[in-house]
């Protein structure tokens, strides 16, 4: 019989008509939360942490503290939904970490080996899978999009630097600092526009314009930019400071799927738009990206990137980043890429570069300055639990950065003229090998 599970104490103030699955642990059968318990003790007991539990107790082998305030919640909520639930506990105070991403980066470091192989196995027994409602067809993407970039422009500003750009940074040394971002920023737009090639006369797109900062650098260089978003607040926004920047003669703004985009450029410029594609579409979107390149153009991403097996293994498995933050999306192996461009384009991985250390610090200046402004985060509107939401992202991320299960890379693809016949096996459409 499934064991209800009533609302804590904790859980007792969470908005219930904003955060269903947080205002009380899922029905889940005993037996299955038994053997969750189990499994998670043991994992603890492995792990260079040191878990306290409500009794006073502790497991693991000691490390960074992860307090267990509600134990039955927590085996309750990881039985019926993985790591969505864990995340889910956490946005219910069920558990809590002085060192979040501390606690986090353990767990990255050792997500191969937390649990037995049988349990991977049988994944697609008990991992959530992905709700047809986020396929990122073109009406589907724009509805994700529009659940993350067009929260608040006002939200963002809070924790971004006055360049707002909403990615990693490539910094001068480390440990980073605040006053230095915005250089770092700037910085690593700069390289992109070098590697693309973009200078005076160039007839440059940019996919995912963001908030216009690197729409406007690569103006004043002297190209002609078209850039497109799906954002109806950051396309708001980014016009508004195109035109600050006297750069509106020079600059397109659109608000449009890169599926309708028509024309031909010789530079094609994304930061971090790939990973909302969603796997599914990854051959679409780089049959975009090959279609409106002219012969001899160069195409520069810079792309959250994982492991390839890391990739195969989760593609198909719902998450908690996917359900709470980026709804429809998955980050690619670097390898996807290069065999996806091999079969199905004229497109050619040139060049490839990668500096996760320096999301790592990015993601913590981006921490840091949001904590601080929790007055600010309540002010906008946004209540306790989406305070916590978004400080488990940000550790999540900066913990998988610290940890190279994540990496951040800039590739440079070029444009062969003629197509190449080669069939070297790739992740299909549906992700299935072909």
């Amino acid at each position: 019989m499934p064991a209800p599970l009533s609302a804590s104490p904790r859980t007792a103030a969470v908005d219930r008509s904003r955060w269903p699955d947080v205002a009380a642990a899922p029905r889940s059968s005993r037996l299955r939360t038994a053997v969750t318990a189990r499994l998670v003790g043991r994992a603890f007991d492995r792990l260079p942490l040191r878990v306290r539990l409500p009794d006073g107790s502790s497991l693991g082998k000691g490390g960074p503290l992860l307090e267990l305030r509600d134990p039955d919640a927590f085996h309750h909520r990881l039985g019926r939904s993985g790591l969505i639930g864990f995340g889910e506990s956490y946005m219910a105070g069920e558990w809590e970490a002085p060192d979040l991403v501390g606690v986090l980066a353990v767990f990255a470091e050792h997500a191969d080996s937390l649990f037995p192989a049988w349990t991977q196995k049988l994944r697609h027994l008990w991992a959530p899978r992905h709700p047809a409602a986020q396929r990122n067809t073109t009406r589907g993407a724009r509805e994700n999009i529009h659940r993350h970039y067009d929260l608040s422009n006002d939200l963002f500003a809070l924790f971004l630097d006055e360049t707002l750009t909403y990615s990693s940074a490539v910094f001068r040394g480390f440990p980073a600092t605040w006053e230095a971002l915005p250089d770092a920023q700037r910085r690593k737009t700069d390289l992109l526009l070098d590697l693309a090639g973009v200078g005076p006369g160039t007839r440059m797109l940019e996919i995912g314009t963001g908030w216009g900062d690197l729409a406007i650098r690569a103006a004043r260089r002297g190209a002609e930019v078209v850039t497109v978003t799906l954002s109806s607040e950051q396309l708001a926004l980014a016009t508004a400071r195109v035109r600050e920047a006297g750069c509106s003669d020079r600059v397109t703004l659109l608000l449009r799927d890169y599926r309708q985009v028509r024309g031909e450029y010789d530079a094609i410029v994304s930061v971090e738009m790939i990973e909302a594609v969603g796997h599914e579409y990854w051959p679409v979107y780089l049959a975009a990206l090959d279609r409106l390149l002219a012969p001899g153009g160069k195409v520069a991403l810079q792309a959250i990137t994982m492991a390839h097996h890391r990739m195969l293994a989760t593609r198909h498995t719902y998450t908690w980043i996917q359900k709470y933050i980026f709804p429809g999306g998955l980050v690619p192996s670097r390898e996807a890429l290069r065999r996806l461009t091999e079969e199905d384009t004229a497109l050619r991985l040139a060049r490839h570069e990668g500096f996760g250390a320096h999301y790592a610090e990015t993601l913590r200046l981006w921490r840091e300055r949001f904590a601080e402004r929790a007055q600010d985060v309540r002010d906008l509107g946004f209540d306790a639990t989406f305070q916590r939401m978004w400080t488990l992202y940000l550790a999540y991320s900066e913990a998988g950065f610290r940890t190279g299960y994540l990496d951040v890379e800039q590739l440079l693809f070029r444009k062969e003229p003629v197509r190449s016949t080669k069939t070297t096996p790739i992740p299909n459409p549906r992700g299935e090998a072909q």
